[in-house]
């Protein structure tokens, strides 16, 4: 959808208002990080200090700029703020702003941006810090994908390709993903991958398909095998230390979203 409204506004002003949103999404990510593997609701309470309770003055609320405010500390009991908060609202900042340079469409960089980038971060930093992929952002996500695959995606000529290919993309994906988790738990006697990971290239390949799907595992597992050596090699571990591997799925789902319609036709060439 294109609204003529936006072409009366300078290009730099459209590029302000995604960072904006990136900004305010980013917050909530910050949020939903910290809560969601607790168990506890990311919109009640609002906003406090997780050391002392207080509940937050909406200065101390700006994203990024409070941070910098308050160096660090809160202000009541000086307990230290986690860096993770203005990391994860700088990324969605400028995953924002690259969203909109790609789409210069709004409801295509609305879309994306809220129901596809904005989960991908937040599976990021969830799986990071406590290494779980919780299924109230898988499963959604995969609905969420089945529905806009069907309604936005225009690569395919009908609605039905688009709807058989997006279920083809939740089938091969989390399966391919779930076979590979049950050979390595056959043959090393333990568990290499969770079921979030499977949920997780579920929910991509029913956003885009069961190409995507294939290409998101490979890249996933290039990336997770180089970042992996280096951090087995960095903190001198053996090669059964654990690193999740969500993080390497959401990268890889957001580098398709982006670049994916390209790497394919690269990959085409060779054959």
């Amino acid at each position: 959808m294109h609204l003529q409204v936006l072409e009366n506004f300078p290009p730099w002003t459209l590029y302000l208002l995604a960072g904006l949103m990136g900004a305010v999404l980013g917050s909530f990510a910050g949020v939903c990080i910290w809560r969601m593997p607790r168990d506890e609701s990311v919109v009640w309470p609002p906003s406090h200090c997780p050391a002392c309770g207080r509940r937050l003055s909406w200065w101390e609320n700006i994203p990024l700029v409070s941070y910098a405010i308050l160096r660090a500390r809160c202000r009541t009991c000086r307990a230290w703020i986690s860096p993770r908060y203005p990391i994860v609202e700088l990324a969605m900042v400028l995953l924002s702003l690259f969203a909109w340079w790609h789409f210069q469409e709004p409801l295509r960089y609305l879309v994306y941006l809220c129901l596809f980038i904005l989960p991908m971060l937040i599976v990021t930093g969830i799986d990071l810090y406590h290494c779980i992929i919780p299924d109230s952002i898988t499963i959604p996500g995969i609905a969420a994908g089945f529905i806009v695959k069907l309604l936005l995606d225009g690569g395919e000529p009908a609605c039905l390709w688009r709807a058989v290919d997006s279920l083809a993309g939740i089938v091969v994906g989390g399966g391919a993903l779930y076979l590979v988790a049950l050979a390595y738990e056959k043959i090393r006697r333990q568990e290499g991958l969770g079921g979030g990971d499977v949920k997780l290239i579920a929910m991509i390949g029913a956003f885009f398909g069961w190409k995507a799907a294939l290409l998101a595992l490979f890249i996933a597992s290039f990336l997770g095998s180089f970042v992996g050596l280096i951090v087995v090699i960095a903190l001198r571990k053996d090669l059964k230390y654990a690193i999740p591997f969500g993080p390497f799925l959401a990268t890889a789902g957001v580098v398709y979203l982006f670049f994916g319609d390209r790497l394919i036709a690269w990959y085409a060439r060779f054959f």
